[in-house]
């Protein structure tokens, strides 16, 4: 059965994201900021921004915590755009040649309702999904089953017929569960290759893309 839905990943896949941009603006070597973000401002905290948590509230709670350090970490919020380094390479015009292909193209995304919106300011492009499933506004977070779910009941399709993307593989592995085909990101190139093997885009596209 081949797939006639593509779902997006967005951070990782279509953008670069990564406060590491900010914080080697902030800190004296990369050292620090590893240690930074690895202690105070780590993965695990920014996760429950993704499930909807407000920024003011999570800062907050960590600054009382870490008081010598309450400027770096207010500027997660005050300088999260700077976080953004930009397109993943390639990624967003495939996107771009699914709409006029007239693939049904769709997200489902880990990003905070209070900076998405700043995302999109940046890049456009994020306004051209279908459905876009955003963790922050649904309080649900992957590898969670419950947002995949939640897409397929907007979507009103089974699995089977959508691909997704991701490039985290917690993520694939419950999108693969769950019955998605699904493609592990490493490329825009690998992704192009993936699609025209599917009939998704034409090998001409391809060439001469």
């Amino acid at each position: 059965m081949s797939a006639r839905i593509v779902v997006f990943d967005i951070g990782g896949v279509l953008i670069d994201w990564n406060p590491v941009y900010l914080y080697k603006k902030m800190l004296p070597d990369d050292a620090s900021v590893a240690q930074f973000l690895t202690e105070v401002c780590n993965g695990a905290w920014n996760e429950q921004f993704d499930a909807g948590t407000p920024f003011a509230e999570g800062i907050a709670e960590l600054a009382e915590r870490h008081p010598a350090q309450a400027d770096l970490i207010e500027a997660y919020w005050h300088r999260w755009h700077e976080m953004l380094g930009g397109e993943i390479p390639g990624t967003a015009k495939i996107l771009e040649r699914l709409k006029i292909a007239d693939v049904p193209v769709h997200a489902i995304s880990n990003w905070s309702a209070e900076t998405f919106p700043r995302a999109l300011e940046r890049f456009p492009f994020l306004d051209a999904f279908d459905i876009l499933v955003v963790s922050g506004r649904e309080k649900m977070v992957k590898p969670g089953r419950e947002i995949f779910d939640l897409f397929l009941q907007r979507a009103g399709v089974p699995a089977g017929d959508c691909l997704f993307i991701d490039d985290n593989p917690a993520n694939i592995a419950t999108a693969t569960a769950l019955g998605f085909q699904t493609e592990l990101f490493r490329s825009a190139e690998a992704l192009e290759l993936r699609l025209v093997d599917m009939g998704l885009l034409t090998e001409n596209e391809r060439v001469n893309a």
